[in-house]
């Protein structure tokens, strides 16, 4: 190991000998070594609160990355090492020509294989490489579009090999992902390393997302201006779903799923409030198989059906092309030179892992006599995890491996097994060695591709993983292409110069998106109301515990009952069980479930994963300050869910804790967005959602005549949990009585806790909802509210509170008012729901077709 000046050295044990910060000869290269002393002026104490800075900044914006089949939970927190991955741009340029290269020659390969298939009929490739791969669409051959570059982005995987040089390991076509994470780890380092970053003289990104955003707006048809561009997901529990919210919010598209749009006439439309809106580009994160229901996979939810109809009609640009995961294909990768010198009559000028297609006798019979020592993969991802290091199998795998290979040659390809370089990584206040694996990301850029100066890093968890990746636990670096010169600074930040969009509003909104917002709007209300009522009774419970009580009071049994129709975790409190047990047995158990259970429909826990689920699927349209109050919820819930203590006491400093979170996440949501853009949408859920419960609340405490000391004390705690106590001792100033309460909780039109206050104000929202505005006739859902509002207006609270005789318990028409009430709400629900949210029904294809997964 060298000598140098710095401490980072001690017990740097890079046994591989194939390290980014040293030469080929062993030296340090330069800029480590500048790195390296600006890390010794840091010291181990500066360092480590930098990656405090930048685990803690990572947190508070929300980066995530999903894990499938985590015992943790999907969202996992997106991992970002303090120490950068470096290059000089002399040995980058190098690189980014030969990326330009094979960017252009893949994009070749992809015209021809749906176009000519030159490379097969001139024996260039064998067919079974083209054919035998699942990304080959034949619904898709004979198209031609009218981009000038069908590959649009393009994404390699790079690692070192022995000879020093990069080397391509993976190609990405289909849909390349890491773009927005690497834009991520740009802007959180760049903000906790500031004097370093510049320093170091670091590349910016920003000139290449400007390229990047002018590459969609060129892709629309007829070079249309101001085109409509739209980012397809799979949606918020898809692996890289932080990326496509932020990339929507970061280049201001529409986020759109499958349900959201559909084809009419030959063109591509967006379901919105208002009607359909016309698609002209999409960018899609959807695999091409699941793009189209009608051609492709009949069982996909996530495309459009008939959306290839209108790409073959050129009426819609979808990026990259559907049927581009074909030539993701590590069988490609034995006859890449050949296809260099069909095609351009040049040299590879990148290196590429060395490949045998086991398709070809000469190499699958060398394949078979060293698989020990090969990597075997299958030439597509049918199954992600069919990847087999020979070196790590027994005698026996190896055996049965061969009879896999034999039964389908074509189907497999063999790698070498190479060392991944290593990379300085700061773990355990000390730099320790990591695999890495760099992605340089291309997009098409005019008459050629422009290459991104950085990418996405991945780092291996520890020195003795072998595969590099998210999904087993592997870290992230920011990707640091050094120059020279001092970088200068782009002033010109607007993402096109005749931009001339208006400001988005209801119709730019797609359909799930209002949908979302509005279902937003109704889990946040029912988590809100629900644990103001709960943290009520569990009070009142604290109150017996702390006497020795029994809590089999008639007030108590009350408010367990209310507890049972407030969220509908029937039976309850109100009836037996299947299995004959009553809950009233043993109410702490119950009580417990209600607010713990996340499997049970209605339970505050059902009701919170709920809340995160529509939080999650519109999180693009939420402010930073937004995520960090909903972070802060999650962690306050998650602390009495996993913890051991689930005391009444403790239950209640949560709840104080949620609700107090929970105003706070409220008030931000209308900062967030303006109302014409979706905000209308979360209102009227809100105050839909407060109005019912609301109803259900007084219809368990109110309709019922009890001992006066009973009903007083369930007035008070009506008004508690409805936090209108204080306003009404100072609006009334006397003993708490119950027209009183009706006229404050129920009928004050000025009182915003007040139910008329709530359906007056959703009155008024849902006039501004798009097909409220037709003709000058009521829609289905203003009538139910109007006719809502005016039963409201007429009730009197006098007679609200009467009983039919002194011996008659139940105050009918109060009751009544209430029922209907509820009737009318949960039809203004339906009419919603139906007018604006109803999507589409499936298409089915005429006969079956078979996808592999």
């Amino acid at each position: 190991m060298p000598t140098t000046k710095t401490t980072w050295f001690n017990n740097y044990d890079t046994q591989q000998g194939n390290d980014e910060m040293y030469s080929l000869n062993n030296g340090i290269k330069p800029y480590w070594s500048k790195l390296l002393t600006s890390f010794d002026t840091l010291g181990v104490t500066g360092l480590t609160a930098r990656q405090k800075d930048i685990d803690w900044l990572l947190s508070e914006n929300g980066v995530t990355y999903n894990v499938y089949n985590d015992p943790q939970g999907m969202h996992r927190p997106w991992n970002l090492n303090v120490v950068p991955f470096m290059l000089h741009q002399n040995e980058w340029a190098e690189v980014e020509e030969g990326l330009k290269q094979r960017a252009e020659l893949l994009n070749l390969v992809l015209k021809d294989v749906y176009g000519d298939r030159k490379l097969i009929k001139n024996g260039i490739v064998p067919y079974e490489v083209i054919y035998g791969h699942r990304g080959f669409l034949r619904q898709c051959s004979g198209m031609e579009l009218q981009l000038e570059q069908y590959l649009s982005i393009y994404a390699a995987d790079l690692c070192r090999g022995t000879d020093g040089r990069l080397w391509v390991v993976n190609d990405r076509t289909e849909a390349p992902s890491g773009m927005g994470y690497a834009l991520e780890n740009r802007s959180t380092t760049s903000r906790i390393l500031p004097d370093l970053y510049a320093e170091m003289k670091v590349k910016r990104l920003s000139g290449f997302f400007q390229e990047f955003n002018q590459m969609l707006i060129d892709a629309a048809p007829g070079k249309k201006e101001n085109p409509n561009i739209v980012i397809l997901t799979p949606g918020s529990h898809n692996e890289t779903y932080f990326e496509h919210a932020y990339m929507a919010s970061f280049l201001g598209y529409p986020l759109v799923q499958g349900n959201d749009m559909v084809v009419r006439d030959g063109f591509l439309w967006m379901k919105s409030l208002q009607g359909l809106k016309q698609i002209d580009v999409v960018l899609r994160r959807v695999d091409d198989a699941f793009t189209d229901p009608l051609e492709l996979r009949e069982d996909s939810h996530l495309g459009v059906a008939g959306l290839l109809d209108v790409v073959r009609r050129n009426n819609v640009a979808v990026i990259n092309p559907i049927g581009s995961g074909v030539i993701e294909n590590p069988g490609l990768i034995p006859f890449m030179p050949a296809i260099a010198k069909f095609f351009m009559d040049e040299e590879l000028k990148l290196p590429q892992i060395a490949s045998w297609w086991c398709g070809q006798e000469k190499e699958r019979n060398f394949v078979l006599d060293n698989i020990s020592k090969l990597v075997i993969k299958r030439i597509d991802r049918t199954n992600r995890e069919s990847i087999y290091f020979g070196e790590l199998m027994s005698a026996e795998a190896l055996d049965e491996l061969k009879k896999v290979i034999l039964e389908r040659p074509y189907r497999f390809v063999a790698q070498e097994r190479i060392n991944f370089s290593t990379a300085p990584n700061f773990t355990n206040d000390k730099l320790a060695p990591r695999n890495v694996v760099a992605r340089a990301f291309c997009i098409a850029s005019k008459k050629e591709y422009s290459v991104m100066p950085g990418g996405l890093v991945r780092v291996a968890p520890d020195g003795e993983t072998v595969r590099v990746s998210n999904q087993r636990g592997g870290t992230s670096k920011d990707f640091w292409i050094l120059d020279d010169e001092p970088i200068v600074e782009e002033k010109n930040r607007h993402w096109q110069q005749k931009s001339s969009i208006a400001i988005s509003g209801l119709n730019d909104l797609p359909s799930l998106t209002a949908e979302n917002l509005y279902w937003a709007g109704r889990y946040v209300g029912r988590t809100l109301v629900n644990a103001r009522f709960l943290r009520t009774v569990m009070r009142q419970m604290a109150i017996v515990q702390n006497r020795n009580e029994k809590p089999d009071s008639e007030k108590l049994k009350v408010l367990f009952k209310a507890v049972t129709q407030l969220t509908g975790t029937y039976p309850g409190f109100v009836e037996r069980s299947k299995d004959g047990k009553l809950a009233m047995d043993n109410p702490y158990e119950e009580m417990l479930s209600v607010i713990l259970d996340k499997n049970r429909v209605g339970s505050l826990a059902h009701t919170i994963s709920m809340f995160g689920n529509s939080y999650y699927s519109i999180r693009n349209l939420w402010s930073s300050d937004m995520w960090r109050v909903f972070e802060n919820i999650q962690k306050i819930w998650n602390s009495l869910v996993d913890g051991d203590d689930h005391s009444i006491n403790k239950i209640l400093k949560v709840l104080n804790q949620l609700i107090t979170r929970l105003i706070a996440f409220m008030g931000l949501i209308e900062e967030s967005i303006m109302v014409q853009q979706g905000l209308l949408l979360y209102f009227i859920g809100l105050q839909l959602e407060q109005s019912s419960l609301n109803i259900t609340k007084c219809r368990a405490l109110l309709t019922i005549k009890y001992d006066e000391q009973v009903e007083y004390d369930l007035l008070e705690y009506l008004l508690t949990s409805h936090e209108s106590l204080n306003i009404y001792r100072y609006s009334y100033r006397s003993h708490i009585e119950l027209a009183h309460v009706l006229d404050l909780v129920v009928l004050d039109l000025d009182y915003a806790r007040s139910l008329t206050f709530m359906i007056n104000r959703l009155q008024k929202d849902i006039a501004r909802l798009p097909h409220s505005k037709h003709d000058h006739q009521l829609s289905n859902y203003q009538k139910f509210v109007f006719e809502a509002f005016s039963k409201l207006r007429l009730a009197e609270s006098s007679k609200l509170v009467q009983t039919k005789s002194e011996t008659d318990v139940t105050r009918e028409q109060l009751d009544t008012l209430l029922k209907e009430l509820s009737d009318l709400l949960y039809k203004t629900s339906q009419s919603i729901s139906n007018t604006y949210f109803n999507h589409t029904d499936k298409q089915t294809q005429l006969f079956t077709q078979s996808f592999p997964i």
